[in-house]
């Protein structure tokens, strides 16, 4: 975790993070743990990289642990609720990050391609709002951010599966916020653009020279880029906004 703490106005909050063991996810659930939340690094693949997560925010002074869970899996997702809810009491943030990639063509794509993108990155979205909104609904206060992307924005060649998802995701988000805005629940999208991860850095230096020169800031973001605009939401800047989806894509999207 870098830089000073901030005001700690998440103190006394519980945050559980999808996928946050890592890139984006582990970003958000530092920057979380940094505001004073207690936060749940949520995994599937790589418990060992959830321990490191939550060592980095052990070292800097925060609380966190880690849970696994398919959150494509909607009885899984149910259990981890029950759990985290036994143990903590209550859970007033969750960020639905946990996402994967089946990139290919629509000619070439297989079902299953499209089938694991959704279920994972659609579905298990409202499998945790589901089995998560009841307690939000009790308590009259929640915050809900859901992780969607510019491809669901704009559409990308040869990521039909990932757009669609991301996309769905913000239709998802609107609609939970109608639903849950009276209660005091915020519902809001953030969509990353290019950022700097192991994934967009494994791409061909053309291609990434290609992407930067469409940017108007002239840079790819940073995982702290997106992080930061998540704190927000989840902080006291967030009492007076949902619906929305805000693009963190250094101008990738104006138009």
């Amino acid at each position: 975790m870098s830089g000073e703490l901030c005001e700690k106005e998440l103190a006394g909050k519980v945050a559980l993070v999808t996928g946050g063991s890592r890139g984006i996810g582990r970003a958000v659930a530092c920057a979380l743990a940094r505001m004073g939340a207690t936060v749940l690094v949520n995994y599937n693949g790589s418990r060992e990289r959830a321990m490191e997560a939550v060592q980095e925010i052990l070292d800097a002074g925060g609380r966190a642990e880690a849970y696994g869970c398919d959150v494509s899996d909607y009885d899984a997702c149910g259990r981890m609720a029950q759990e985290l809810l036994q143990k903590h009491g209550h859970v007033d943030i969750l960020v639905n990050n946990a996402g994967i990639t089946r990139d290919n063509l629509i000619m070439r794509m297989t079902e299953d391609d499209y089938d694991s993108v959704m279920d994972t990155n659609l579905k298990g979205a409202f499998n945790t709002i589901r089995h998560f909104s009841r307690v939000f609904l009790k308590q009259r206060s929640g915050r809900i951010i859901n992780i969607s992307s510019v491809s669901g924005v704009t559409g990308n060649a040869g990521q039909a599966n990932y757009s669609a998802s991301k996309a769905g995701l913000i239709g998802l988000t609107k609609s939970v916020a109608k639903e849950l805005g009276s209660r005091g629940v915020r519902v809001n999208a953030v969509a990353p653009g290019f950022i700097d991860t192991e994934m967009t850095g494994a791409l061909p230096e053309k291609v990434r020279d290609a992407i930067l020169a469409a940017i108007p800031a002239g840079r790819a973001g940073t995982v702290e880029d997106v992080a930061r605009t998540v704190a927000f939401l989840a902080g006291r800047g967030g009492d007076y906004i949902t619906g929305q989806v805000i693009c963190v894509d250094g101008g990738m999207t104006c138009a």
